[in-house]
């Protein structure tokens, strides 16, 4: 069988929308809204034989469906599932029910596989090959059975009117990103370790939601787990022979393993499976439970004193008196960890030995005088160990290999481990090297990745008031980066930032503002978990991430971070795949702020689950701010104080919201943890608006319009797309306590990526985009950095709205013309409901067209007075118009909004 080229899951998602209706049957219509236009496809598209494809699927059936298979229930199954098991998405299309929009036959979806149409993402991994084995796959077994008014006979006149060309395309081949790219020698992410002949995983899953939890109490999750690797090698730690895990919320090494393949990347973030972490691969020579590795030093107890959940287990770190992590200091290859046991300092480091070619794993440990004696779990009992140093022994108890410290004693040892059963060990013992001094590896070491890298800047020439330029990073890169931006911020010297990816690395370019058509790039950190947002205070990087907020230095001057500081590690980290860490901003007395998503179809597990969260100045507290959310993708700090945090459409959220949050606020997901009893639409806060999914498929972060260049736009609200690349202005009122407005999509292309971050450039005044697509975005390109700039054409965009008991108030950027303005044919005004529920989103119900009576220009000439008799508040509106402004050009819109409130207004 043909290798089957796997890209992620954003990029082999089969997508949501397919149809209701086929544009004809014999090809895709051409004035079908694709995603891409035929000029961006790649030149081989324009010389396919389609016709041949089609009639080879019958000489290699067998092959083709198998091929088609594997892609299907690899990553397609994610979204989509089959007729006995509902997908991650249970709006995603149904092969087995549902009706296609662009056309039943092989061809039109073959159009939408590579062109990609609505929700559903273009196809760029797959070759043409590829594309109709999955067809093939698709009609086969789910069209031609279960749903045979949407199967297409095949016959030779179709086959005659089928585009001509004389090739099939690249062939077929392997391609994992994720198991290529050089993370460097650690990587933090959540890890099950399982020796040779692990069981198959129990992934709970079934159309009744929530799900049920599994039963992973007995499991060896490291929830925040330090890969390291131990053999030498050039290609990181996807590239090693021998790993060791840290744990950094128990400080415990969590166990050691050999093998050709370091883990089996089964992950959202890696090869785009929902429901399930990474598992090790190979054999596990030794591990430790999911318990704290040292003992209390004030009781000398190991019980697990952390927050239990409802399945059990326990989660995040130790108390800090007991036990702190503080960070992870990088010298070459090598990684140190630090941390504190009570009073005690320790650095430690792990390496790799041998002896009668078997491999003895190391760890090293400086530990500072300690006011009480000290214990740490080795390893369970059995486990080949032996110390080599001064100032701790080793004793059995409770089932462990314990190694007990002295107390006013400062100690340095090295702990040999090995497979239960070894022989020799303890002779080895006495000729193994004396345990090193670990603190002149914490000073800073030369730069591993020296190299500057260079990207071109595109300059836009769009027309109409904004212009965007096209600043790709360098994907050539000798790492093999994704480069899947989530983050950005600028320096005091506004021509330098740093940009962060959510596969791990940190950025510093350079190019902003020079504008000499390049931009530079050197990666200064990396093997970070999942970054998703980035800030410069004081010339200081913080960064966000799954497992902790971490603060960089650079010790030596050459920018690369020396030491990965753990500013704050509070984290409640499970294994669920959705709990990611959104968005990084900080507000005037220097609390950080950041928002994390809760367990998707399932009940939250811990107090964070779906919460936006604040952390104090130095680090030392965390604080739930407000609860409730689903999928919160980033933070918005207000003038007033106030946030808006986005959340996704899914269950309990009928469609996708823009909150306005208050302190104490409860955003609407039952399955958050410990929700209020009222379910209703009264137990939970109005969002400002409830977001059409056709408007944006997935909105992420907001922020406010910084720039004087941006004219009457500055001052303004902004929303960023992930779901569809898009930017949007977000016109808003607030009546009483309640703020409620919409959205306008402002007139730039859509980005290639999806939108995560932006920030404006005080040196420039403009608007700098970075973003990503990994998780369900409609948009091709795996990542992209961008800049909006203002130009000085008139704009004519929707920036204020009011909602009244005589109907809308629209105010715009620029004067209108009166005359266009009064013509009530030129705006059509819809509304309709939603249904909250525990079922993943919402139809439209009690969807109405709505009369305006009259129109009329206020007397400032840029607000337009809508009478609408029938108004009252709703769910969804949306006001479409074609207006002209004072110069006379003609203006088309789309204003999408909620109504909870109508205002007074005496003189309307």
């Amino acid at each position: 069988m043909n290798k089957i080229l796997l890209g992620l899951k954003s990029l082999l998602v089969l997508a949501v929308v397919y149809g209701c209706g086929p544009a004809k049957q014999d090809g895709a219509e051409a004035n079908v809204s694709f995603t891409l236009q035929e000029s961006d496809l790649p030149d081989y598209e324009k010389n396919i034989d389609h016709s041949g494809l089609i009639n080879a699927l019958g000489d290699r059936h067998g092959e083709s469906i198998r091929t088609g298979e594997h892609i299907y229930n690899n990553v397609c199954f994610n979204c989509h599932g089959n007729p006995e098991q509902v997908g991650s998405i249970p709006t995603a299309f149904k092969f087995w029910e549902d009706t296609f929009k662009v056309g039943k036959d092989p061809y039109s979806i073959y159009q939408t596989l590579t062109r990609g149409y609505g929700s559903m993402p273009p196809q760029v991994n797959l070759t043409p090959v590829e594309k109709y084995d999955i067809i093939n796959y698709l009609r086969e077994t789910f069209l031609q059975k279960d749903n045979p008014e949407q199967y297409f006979d095949i016959d030779s006149a179709y086959l005659a009117g089928l585009p001509t060309g004389s090739t099939k395309g690249p062939e077929p081949k392997e391609f994992k990103p994720w198991a290529e790219m050089d993370y460097g020698n650690f990587l933090i992410n959540t890890y099950e370790l399982v020796g040779i002949g692990a069981p198959e995983r129990e992934r709970s899953t079934g159309p009744v939601q929530p799900l049920k939890d599994e039963n992973f109490v007995n499991n060896n999750f490291a929830y925040k787990g330090i890969a390291v690797r131990l053999d030498q090698g050039e290609g990181g730690v996807a590239a090693g022979n021998a790993w060791m895990i840290f744990d950094h919320d128990l400080l415990r090494v969590a166990g050691a393993w050999t093998g050709e393949g370091f883990i089996d990347w089964e992950a959202i973030l890696f090869n785009g499976k929902h429901n399930i972490s990474p598992r090790t691969v190979g054999d596990l020579h030794f591990e430790n439970p999911v318990v704290p590795a040292w003992a209390n030093p004030a009781t000398g107890s190991f019980e697990d004193p952390r927050f239990m959940a409802r399945d059990k287990r326990r989660f995040g770190p130790l108390p800090r008196e007991w036990a702190h992590y503080k960070g992870l200091y990088q010298f070459n290859d090598r990684v140190i960890v630090s941390y504190t046991v009570g009073k005690s300092r320790i650095l430690e480091t792990f390496g790799l030995e041998t002896t009668a070619d078997q491999p003895v794993f190391t760890r090293t440990l400086n530990i500072s005088p300690s006011d009480k004696p000290l214990k740490m779990r080795v390893a369970p009992k059995g486990t080949s160990v032996a110390l080599v140093g001064e100032g701790a022994v080793l004793k059995e108890q409770g089932g462990f290999v314990v190694m007990e410290v002295a107390p006013s004693q400062a100690a340095k040892i090295k702990l040999l481990m090995g497979k239960p059963g070894m022989t020799g060990l303890q002779t080895y013992a006495q000729t193994s090297s004396a345990p090193e001094s670990l603190e002149l590896l914490t000073k800073g070491a030369p730069a591993r990745y020296p190299q500057r890298l260079t990207s071109e800047i595109t300059q836009g020439t769009q027309d109409g008031p904004f212009q965007v330029d096209i600043m790709n990073p360098p994907f050539d890169s000798p790492w093999k980066n994704q480069f899947r931006l989530s983050g950005l911020d600028f320096y005091k010297d506004t021509n330098k930032g740093v940009i962060c990816s959510t596969d791990g690395d940190v950025w510093l370019v350079e190019g902003f503002t020079e504008n000499t058509g390049k931009l530079s790039w050197q990666r200064i950190a990396s093997g970070m978990f999942q970054p998703l947002g980035i800030k410069v205070i004081d010339e200081e990087i913080f960064v966000i991430c799954r497992d902790q907020l971490v603060k960089l230095h650079d010790f030596n001057g050459d920018n690369e971070t020396d030491f990965y500081e753990s500013f704050n590690n509070d984290h409640q980290v499970t294994d669920h795949f959705h709990e990611f860490a959104m968005g990084l901003q900080v507000d005037k007395e220097g609390n950080f702020y950041y928002a994390k998503s809760a367990r998707h179809a399932r009940e939250a597990l811990v107090p964070q689950h779906g919460t936006l969260i604040k952390v104090s100045k130095d680090g030392l507290k965390t604080e739930i701010i407000a609860t409730g959310f689903r999928a919160a993708n980033g933070v918005c700090i207000n003038p007033d104080g106030t946030f808006i945090v986005t959340d996704q459409e899914g269950h309990w959220n009928p469609m996708n919201r823009i909150n306005w949050v208050k302190k104490g606020g409860f955003y609407g997901n039952m399955f958050g943890y410990n929700p209020p009893t009222d379910s209703t639409e009264s137990g939970m806060e109005q969002p400002l608006v409830w977001v059409e999914r056709d408007r944006d498929q997935s909105p992420s972060e907001l922020l406010w319009v910084d720039s004087k260049k941006w004219g009457a736009l500055n001052g303004k609200l902004l929303n960023l797309s992930y779901g569809y690349g898009k930017v949007f202005v977000v016109p808003f009122e607030k009546l009483g306590d309640q703020v409620q407005g919409g959205i306008f999509e402002l007139p730039v292309p859509r980005f290639s990526t999806g939108v995560m971050r932006g920030r404006f450039n005080p040196g420039d005044g403009q608007l700098y985009l970075c973003g990503l697509s990994a998780w369900g975005s409609t948009q091709p390109q795996l990542g992209g950095l961008y800049r909006i700039r203002k130009v000085e054409k008139p704009m004519t965009i929707p920036v204020g709205i009011h909602a009244t008991k005589y109907g809308m108030k629209l105010s715009f950027t620029d004067l209108l013309d009166a005359g266009s303005v009064q013509d009530i044919s030129h705006y059509t005004v819809k509304t309709w409901d939603l249904l909250r529920s525990r079922k993943y989103g919402s139809k439209h119900y009690n969807e109405q067209t709505l009369t305006v009576t009259k129109a009329e220009l206020d007397k400032d000439k840029k607000t337009i007075k809508l009478t609408i008799p029938d108004i009252k508040p709703t769910w969804g509106m949306e006001i479409q118009y074609e207006i002209k402004n004072k110069e006379g050009s003609t203006v088309e819109g789309l204003v999408q909004n909620t109504i909870h409130q109508l205002g007074e207004d005496s003189a309307w």
